[in-house]
């Protein structure tokens, strides 16, 4: 703990540059910004959303060049949740970055996104027990403790229960850190200007942090500090492989999805007290959170323990509009904002708001599937 506060110590100057932006509230939602090494046209960022449009192999094709291609004018670009190994795979349909072919056709997204004067980051997401082995090509999914999500998942072969996950060993768990590594490197190779490594939502990393899903007793689990322990590891490792000011980390304190509970207050504010100042040190590009309340207490007292940008996202079940994105960053909540659905039905988002322009309606019916209806064919404004 001596060494974080120490970091924090040597790190005023951006704390300086939020309290200016504070005082003056004259920072623009359309101004361009930084996040590490990260260079925004804008401080609006298309949020990491599922669409299942990579077949079966996970090889990004024509359809994703064109969808991400269309949206290079946000800020940032989060792709959608990228699986890291085959048992980490959560749906159908969900592209990879295992195989040469994926890198290839990551490569021709990025080039395309580039071409437009855009920037954008892989999210890097392993599903742990939100999967089935009809998803992982016969592997059982694995998970902090074999714990089953109640319910069912959908699978290539119909809706099926989800299964009893196998529990990792404590030498499996420290080697998810070695496997984001791999993804990480091949997401550079691939182009990206960055990683986004997934610690919410109810995948793995999050699995972790809930003691609810989490029931270890060894140094992955038992206490706040264990179980934030596989993520600052996996965090820790991915900034060392490819530079901290291209890593960023998506949390969602308090969503209770997929069965990771955290519905006690203060043992949540403790474990993410504790993931948070174990990154902290690391002085990654952006931490994102995923909260009803980003200009809370709660999610403030977590960015100030970061000391370094905080990427808001309230889309807790209803669209992130215009003016609470504006109101984010004008009081200084947040220096950039995730949208989700509304980046969905408009690929000139940015445009569209800073004219006040009308919005295409999102189209819940066709958020997933293998076509090009509702992810490609939203229309843009004329001229």
């Amino acid at each position: 703990m001596r060494d974080v506060r120490g970091m924090r110590a040597e790190r005023p100057a951006f704390r300086s540059a939020a309290l200016n932006i504070n005082e003056s509230s004259h920072v623009q939602l359309y101004s361009p910004t930084t996040l590490g090494a990260l260079a925004l046209s804008n401080r609006v960022v298309m949020a990491p959303l599922t669409r299942m449009r990579a077949g079966a192999e996970g090889v990004p094709n024509d359809l994703l060049v064109e969808h991400y291609r269309q949206r290079a004018s946000l800020g940032l670009i989060v792709t959608e949740g990228t699986f890291t190994s085959a048992v980490s795979r959560a749906y159908p349909g969900q592209p990879g970055i295992v195989t040469d072919e994926q890198i290839a056709g990551w490569r021709r997204v990025t080039d395309a996104v580039h071409s437009e004067g855009g920037t954008i980051v892989m999210q890097l997401m392993h599903g742990g027990r939100v999967s089935h082995p009809d998803i992982t090509g016969g592997l059982l999914p694995v998970a902090p403790s074999a714990i089953a999500i109640e319910g069912d998942t959908h699978t290539p072969l119909g809706k099926k229960p989800f299964p009893v996950p196998h529990a990792l060993t404590t030498g499996e768990a420290s080697a998810i850190a070695n496997e984001l590594v791999t993804a990480a490197k091949n997401a550079i190779e691939a182009g990206f200007d960055g990683v986004e490594v997934h610690s919410a939502n109810g995948y793995l990393l999050h699995e972790f942090l809930s003691p609810v899903s989490n029931v270890r007793t060894d140094v992955y689990g038992g206490s706040p500090e264990n179980r934030a322990r596989l993520g600052i590891e996996t965090v820790t490792a991915v900034a060392e492989a490819i530079g901290a000011g291209r890593v960023g980390i998506r949390i969602s304190p308090s969503h209770n999805i997929q069965d990771v509970f955290e519905t006690d207050a203060t043992e949540t504010r403790a474990t993410y007290e504790a993931l948070v100042d174990g990154i902290a040190p690391l002085g990654l590009a952006y931490l994102s959170v995923l909260h009803r309340e980003p200009a809370g207490e709660f999610v403030q007292n977590l960015r100030t323990r970061f000391g370094g940008p905080l990427m808001a996202n309230s889309g807790f079940g209803q669209l992130t509009t215009r003016d609470e994105a504006l109101d984010f960053v004008e009081n200084g909540s947040a220096e950039v904002v995730a949208v989700g659905r509304q980046a969905i039905a408009n690929p000139d988002l940015v445009r569209r708001w800073k004219g006040d322009h009308p919005l295409n309606e999102p189209n819940p019916q066709t958020f997933y599937g293998a076509g090009a209806e509702g992810y490609t064919d939203y229309p843009a404004l004329a001229g």
